[in-house]
């Protein structure tokens, strides 16, 4: 019995390119990293050599069960993105965009409570320590106080054209 092969997946929310290995094709997954996949390959008992593209639907959905409850299957908590969570204290596992909310909704409440990295956040500094003095200027004027030096430029060049009608 042959296996439809299928070149690109739908696995939670994410394009799966069905040429790579499984580990790999599951890391495309937003939330699902590198050893991740390889302890949710392990767990679902799917050769890591297999293609992606290749599994039958009913390996897909196991993955898919796997990654969304990995606790349920035994998969350490030391793995998971989200350990002792502030609203519940559980030890949780968010994929796609649920991840992303999670995040956006986490900085939001640093800047509510202006914490210091909700503050860096707010005025789009960096916020992990890194040295600002010669990095990270991009879309900035740093150092250079641009609206007095354009008024002043401007101030001279109007001073300038009224010289010359004389």
């Amino acid at each position: 019995m042959s296996r439809e092969f299928r070149l690109i997946l739908r696995v939670l929310g994410a394009d799966v390119d069905g040429t790579k290995k499984v580990p790999f094709g599951l890391s495309r997954i937003r939330g699902v990293g590198p050893n991740f996949a390889q302890a949710v390959v392990k767990v679902a008992r799917i050769s890591p050599e297999a293609r992606i593209g290749s599994l039958s639907e009913a390996e897909i959905s196991r993955l898919e069960d796997i990654i969304k409850d990995p606790a349920k299957h035994g998969i350490p908590s030391r793995l998971f993105n989200r350990r002792k969570d502030i609203e519940s204290g559980r030890d949780m596992h968010l994929v796609g965009p649920d991840l992303a909310l999670r995040n956006k909704a986490d900085i939001d409440l640093m800047k509510d409570i202006k914490s210091w990295k909700g503050i860096r956040h707010s005025l789009g500094l960096k916020v992990r320590g890194q040295r600002t003095r010669t990095t990270g200027r991009s879309g900035k004027a740093v150092g250079v106080k641009k609206k007095v030096l354009m008024e002043a430029a401007r101030a001279a060049a109007t001073g300038k054209k009224e010289e010359k009608k004389e």
